[in-house]
């Protein structure tokens, strides 16, 4: 049977390396520090235990295209099980193809079958493209800012602030 094209596929552990090598570009192109070991171990553990999130591979002519990122989490304000597109990345030349509305479709049609009361994401706030799709797929930015302090022994307090790491 024919399978449609463009398309997200369910990855798994099998696909780590893969997902890494679009995550490396996904990092390169958002100027985002890449730091090995950390990343792929938490790669890792979201594609061998479905309780973290999910990940997908977006398909194109047989080529991979993309990936999607949605880790799970828990809210009051909304009501219970929520969900964050923590990464989505189409490759340049995959761009336009409709693969970032397909990419949403998917997560939600997840998140119905996860019980999932809500979807969240982030965007840059120079990334008027993105904000269109996301505003025109009915989500609605907040006025409320993404504040982030890290924790672990491993981590930096300087991770986002630091002018090397972008």
């Amino acid at each position: 049977m024919a399978t449609t094209d463009p398309r997200w596929e369910r990855a798994g552990p099998a696909d780590g390396d893969l997902l890494l090598e679009m995550v490396r570009e996904f990092y390169a192109h958002e100027r985002l520090r890449f730091r090995p070991g950390r990343t792929d171990a938490a790669l890792a553990a979201l594609l061998a235990d479905e309780r973290f999130g999910r990940a997908w591979i977006a398909r194109s002519g047989g080529a991979a295209a993309g990936y999607l990122v949605m880790t799970l989490g828990y809210s009051l304000e909304f009501g219970g099980r929520d969900a964050f597109v923590d990464e989505l990345w189409i490759r340049d030349s995959f761009r336009g193809a409709g693969l970032g509305r397909l990419a949403i479709a998917t997560a939600e049609e997840a998140c119905r079958e996860l019980g999932v009361h809500a979807l969240h994401l982030e965007v840059d706030h120079v990334n008027t493209g993105a904000q269109r799709l996301y505003r025109s797929l009915g989500f609605e930015a907040h006025d409320r800012y993404l504040w982030t302090r890290w924790v672990s022994e491993d981590s930096t307090a300087k991770e986002y602030g630091d002018a090397d790491a972008r």
